[in-house]
Order: C-alpha cells, then sequence, then structure tokens
C-alpha cells in the first residue's frame, strides 16, 4: 500500500455527492470532469488541479512537485498514479481512476461505490479517498499486476482461490438478490436494438439471431437455477488486470469492483477460469479437471485443502462449468453495447462472436455434464 494513509485526513470539506448511497457521502468529492481522450501532458493539469482541490495538503503545493504517470490502460478505464513530493521530502501517491466513456451503459456506478467502502474495510482493495465527476481516487497499492500465465502457477491459483473464498465472505448491505440474470437480460434488451452507421458493422450486427441468443438464456437460467449455487457477493470481472501481487510480502490484492454484485459462486470461479485464455482470448488455456480441482480445494477449505471431498469437488466441477458459459454470454452482450458506445478503438463486434462462438463450442459437453449431475444426484 502505497502511504496515503493520512490523505483523508486533510481532504478539503468538498460538495457531497448526491447520492442517497451512504457509503460515498464520506468522501471528498469534486464536480471537475477530466477527459480521457486527452494525451497524458494534457491532462496532467487538469489531474492537479482535481488532487488541489480534493486534498487540503496537497492545495498550496507547487504543479512541479506533482508526478502522473499512467498504470494501466484497458478497454474500460484509465488509472493514473499521481505523486506529489512534500517539503519533508517524503513522496505521497494516489490512485486516479478515470472511467472510461459511456461505460454507465454497462456498469451500475452506485452499486460500485456502495460496496467500496465495505469490500475495503474488510481488507480488499485500494481505499477509496475520493470521488468526482467521472471517476474515483484511491490509495495507491504498492504491487505487481498479474499477466495471464500467473494464473497457471500452482502456488499463486491456491492463493486466488483462498483470497476469492475471504471475498465471497464479505457481507454488503442491501438486496442480496444476485444480478446475473437481471443484468444479463438488460444487457440482452440493449444489445438487441442497436444501429451502426457504419454499414459493414450493421451488416455483420444483422447476422446475428437475437431469437436465438434469448432461447439459450432462457435454456441456461433454467438448467444453471437447478444446481443451487450459493448467492455471495461476487467480482465478476477477476482476470489477471483485476488482481495484483505483492511478491516480497506474498500477498494478494484484488482490484476494480465496478461490476461486483451478489451473483452465483459458479458464476464467480467459471468468469475466472474463463480469463485464463489471456488478452489474446486463447480458450485451449481453459483450465482442465485437475488444475481446477486443485483451485477448489483451496477455495472449499483454505485451511485444510486435502480434507476436501471428491463429492464436493465434483458438485463444484459441475456448477463452475455450467456458469461459464453464462460469462460467455454476458461478455457477449456486453460487447454488442461497447461496440456501439465506446469511442476506444477495439474490435468489440469481433469480440461479441469469439465470446459466442466459444459459448456455442462448450454448451454441449457442459450441459450434458450438468444434466447427467443432476440425474444422478
Amino acid at each position: 500500500m502505497g502511504a496515503t494513509s493520512n490523505i483523508c485526513d486533510y481532504a478539503t470539506e468538498a460538495p457531497r455527492i448526491t447520492s442517497s448511497s451512504s457509503s460515498i457521502s464520506d468522501v471528498p468529492y469534486s464536480r471537475l470532469t477530466v477527459q480521457t481522450s486527452l494525451s497524458l501532458p494534457e491532462m496532467t493539469p487538469r489531474i492537479i488541479e482535481l488532487c488541489k482541490e480534493l486534498f487540503k495538503n496537497w492545495s498550496k503545493q507547487d504543479d512541479s512537485c506533482f508526478h502522473v504517470e499512467t498504470v494501466s490502460g484497458g478497454i474500460t478505464n484509465l488509472l493514473l498514479k499521481v505523486s506529489v513530493k512534500a517539503e519533508s521530502g517524503d513522496t505521497e501517491s494516489v490512485t486516479v481512476r478515470l472511467y472510461g466513456p459511456n461505460t454507465d451503459y454497462v456498469i451500475n456506478r452506485e452499486r460500485e461505490l456502495h460496496a467500496i467502502k465495505y469490500l475495503s474495510a474488510a481488507g480488499f482493495g485500494a481505499k477509496l479517498l475520493a470521488v468526482f465527476a467521472n471517476g474515483t481516487v484511491q490509495s495507491f497499492i504498492n504491487a505487481r499486476t498479474l499477466v495471464p500465465a500467473d494464473m497457471r502457477i500452482p502456488n499463486l491459483a491456491a492463493q486466488i482461490a483462498k483470497e476469492l473464498h475471504r471475498f465471497h465472505q464479505v457481507e454488503i448491505p442491501g438486496s442480496k438478490e444476485p444480478q446475473l440474470w437481471n443484468d444479463i437480460f438488460k444487457f440482452y434488451e440493449k444489445a438487441s436494438v442497436l444501429e451502426f452507421v457504419d454499414g459493414e458493422k450493421q451488416k455483420k450486427y444483422r447476422t446475428i439471431s437475437f431469437t436465438e441468443i434469448h432461447d439459450e438464456l432462457v435454456e441456461l437460467k433454467e438448467l444453471t437455477g437447478r444446481l443451487n449455487s450459493p448467492v455471495v457477493y461476487a467480482h465478476n470481472d477477476l482476470l489477471c488486470g483485476n488482481i495484483m501481487a505483492n511478491d516480497e510480502q506474498g500477498k494478494l490484492h484484488f482490484i476494480d469492483f465496478e461490476y461486483g454484485s451478489y451473483n452465483y459462486r459458479g458464476f464467480d470461479i467459471g468468469n475466472h477460469f474463463n480469463e485464463y485464455a489471456g488478452y489474446d482470448c486463447d480458450y485451449s488455456l481453459y483450465p482442465g479437471k485437475d488444475e481446477q480441482y486443485h483451485f477448489f480445494k483451496h477455495y472449499l477449505q483454505p485451511d485444510k485443502p486435502h480434507m476436501v471431498s471428491v463429492k464436493d469437488l465434483e458438485a463444484l466441477y459441475v456448477e463452475t462449468n455450467a456458469y461459464m458459459l453464462a460469462s460467455h454470454i454476458f461478455w457477449a452482450l456486453w460487447a454488442l453495447i461497447q461496440a456501439k458506445m465506446s469511442p476506444i478503438d477495439f474490435d468489440y463486434l469481433e469480440y461479441f462472436f469469439l465470446r459466442y462462438n466459444e459459448f456455442k463450442k462448450q454448451k454441449g459437453g457442459c450441459l450434458s455434464l450438468a444434466q447427467s449431475f443432476l440425474q444422478g444426484s
């Protein structure tokens, strides 16, 4: 964790966010917006202005004391590290997270901010320090971001499983209703009525059968509902880019809870396994049964993984691989909406076909596995 624990003590009495969410009413708020389309040199003065407004102990610092650098730039958010050198010579750092343009179409920001307070109290992610018009300021985590190959390392996989078990124990006040099918059907409604100005995109979009997708959703919802997957507070986007490791301390950090919600345990694990494919989406890297069992043992009984029964391993294997299918459809429909709304240079339309085709490829085997399990139980 960066040296930022005292920053909130000096925060300005900034305007409070106009929201019913009590979890964000006690942090500074600014109405400033920082355009993600700007280059880093163009963005830097605006970031400095923002930080000076939000944090009183930085308000009189000369601009030359600030250093702004890019931490990462994904296809949803832009993360910046802001470091400030104090008169004492010490350096304080925070992370400024800029929301991607139009991401509110697919992300419930109020739900995210509501959960951060409780997740932070439980030791997950960075501490929320401030909120502004199109992003947040959080404490800086001194750790490296994992790469896809890391998730296959047995010791790291065991650590991730244990941390996910702990994550799933967190209680977030409010409704405990699982959001998977609510979110998927909302995505479906938005994705099925799009129109693209680009003729080639529109032509490709028209090849999609939304009647077929709807039938797939109904069938999958009915089948997974019979598996009785426990409802937990789930991360829902546990790819390598959202896991950080401090190798010296042997500590993992889960970050970015923007898709977090109460959801089915099987979805969170199945979605994580899909991310073994990495940024190249090589789904041949999806973990085999032995790798999955290794993960399950440390997830189900973190302190005594060798004590997990074969019956419990088999049940979680079926559950996870059924919900893995839901993960593919979730992100496929998400991609269609992004293809229309996002200005980011990424082929979201192609990504839809990649995920939906993988769903169809895996569907037969996973559904047969689930049906056989249900018949035998």
